[in-house]
C-alpha cells in the first residue's frame, strides 16, 4: 500500500481506503463487516469513511465495534464522518452550528472514539451561511474532536467562499473534498475543481470509482437480482447508472483489461488513483473477497502508460 497527502495538509492516507455506504449496519451483517475491514486493514487501509446517514448511523457503530473489538492502533487509522442528514427534527438536518456540533459529537458515540479525523460537510446547505458552519467547525477543532474539515459534493464557488471566510476571521478552513469520481463522472471534479486543487492544495477522497458497480460489467447483461441496482431501496440508481451509453462504454474497455490481464473493477479503481489530484480511492466491499480484489488495483496502476490511458479515452468516447 502506499500512502498520499491529503491535499496540501500533512495527514497522509492510503491510496485505497473503505467506506461504509449501503453496506455496514444494514446490509451487511456485523461479522461480514469485520471480514471486511479486517482485510482492508491487512492489506495496509488506514482510512475507514462512514456518515451519520449511512444506514441511519448503524455503519459508524458497526465500524466502531470493529476498531475496539479487534484493538487497532488508533494513531495509526484515519477514521472520517460526514454531517448533514441526522434525522428528521427540524434542526437534525443541514449544517446550523447546532446540527454540526450535536452531529459530531453523536457520531463520536457511535463510533466509541474521543475524536475522528476527517469530517465532511455531507452537502452543501443554502439555508445557513457558511460562516456559521465554518466557525461550528473551527470550533470542533479547536476542541480536538475533529482534526480536519472538508466538503462533500459542494460547488468549487463555496469551497472558495469557505476558504475565504476562513482566512478572513482567523478560522481553520476546509482541506478536502469528497465528490463522486470515475470513468463515467468526470466533469466537476476535472474542470469546476480544478482551482481547488491547483491554487488551494485542496484533497480529495473520492467516491463510487466504479460508477455503482457499472463500470465492473456485471450490468451489460442485466441487473442481478443481488445486485444493489436491484434492491428496493436503491432502485434510483438505475436510471442514473445503468443508461445503454455507458454499459456501451463499459463494453469497450473490455478488451484493454484482458490486455492488462485485470478485472474491468481492478481498471476503473487504478484509473481514478492515475489522477494526482486523488488524495484517495473509497472502495466498497460486502465480501471481504470483493477487497481483495480491489487491493490488486495496485498493480495495475504502474501498467497505465500514457499509451493505455489514451487507449481508455478512446473507448470511453467511443471514437
Amino acid at each position: 500500500m502506499n500512502y498520499r497527502r491529503l491535499g496540501k495538509s500533512g495527514l497522509k492516507v492510503s491510496e485505497l481506503s473503505l467506506g461504509s455506504w449501503v453496506t455496514y449496519g444494514g446490509q451487511v451483517g456485523d461479522e461480514m463487516a469485520q471480514s471486511c475491514m479486517v482485510a482492508a486493514y491487512e492489506a495496509g487501509v488506514n482510512f475507514f469513511d462512514a456518515a451519520e446517514a449511512y444506514a441511519h448511523g448503524k455503519a459508524e457503530v458497526a465500524m466502531g465495534n470493529v476498531v475496539k473489538k479487534m484493538g487497532w492502533r488508533r494513531a495509526g487509522l484515519v477514521l472520517s464522518t460526514k454531517i448533514f442528514w441526522g434525522g428528521s427534527g427540524p434542526n437534525d438536518t443541514g449544517l446550523s452550528h447546532k446540527h454540526v456540533m450535536e452531529g459530531v459529537h453523536a457520531a463520536l458515540e457511535r463510533w466509541q472514539q474521543p475524536y475522528l479525523d476527517l469530517c465532511f460537510c455531507h452537502r452543501p446547505d443554502p439555508h445557513t451561511p457558511i460562516e456559521e458552519t465554518v466557525r461550528a467547525m473551527d470550533i470542533l477543532v479547536r476542541q480536538g474532536k475533529i482534526f480536519y474539515w472538508g466538503t462533500s459534493e459542494w460547488s468549487a464557488a463555496d469551497v472558495v467562499t469557505a476558504i475565504r471566510v476562513a482566512r478572513e476571521h482567523g478560522l481553520t478552513p476546509p482541506v478536502m473534498e469528497q465528490p463522486q469520481y470515475n470513468m463515467l463522472v468526470r466533469e466537476r471534479f476535472e474542470v469546476e475543481y480544478a482551482t481547488l486543487f491547483k491554487e488551494h492544495g485542496y484533497g480529495a477522497t473520492i467516491w463510487s470509482p466504479l460508477a455503482s458497480g457499472v463500470l465492473t460489467g456485471k450490468y451489460n447483461a442485466g441487473i442481478p437480482a443481488d445486485s444493489r441496482l436491484a434492491h428496493k431501496d436503491y432502485a434510483w440508481l438505475q436510471e442514473a447508472a445503468a443508461k445503454p451509453e455507458r454499459l456501451a462504454a463499459v463494453e469497450r474497455l473490455k478488451p484493454i483489461a484482458a490486455d492488462l490481464s485485470c478485472s474491468l473493477a481492478q481498471l476503473a479503481i487504478a484509473w481514478c488513483l492515475k489522477n494526482p489530484n486523488v488524495s484517495t480511492v473509497i472502495t466498497g466491499a460486502s465480501r471481504p473477497q470483493q477487497v481483495v480484489e480491489n487491493m490488486k488495483a495496485l498493480e495495475v496502476l504502474p501498467k497505465l502508460t500514457t499509451e493505455q490511458m489514451a487507449r481508455i479515452e478512446v473507448a470511453l468516447r467511443g471514437s
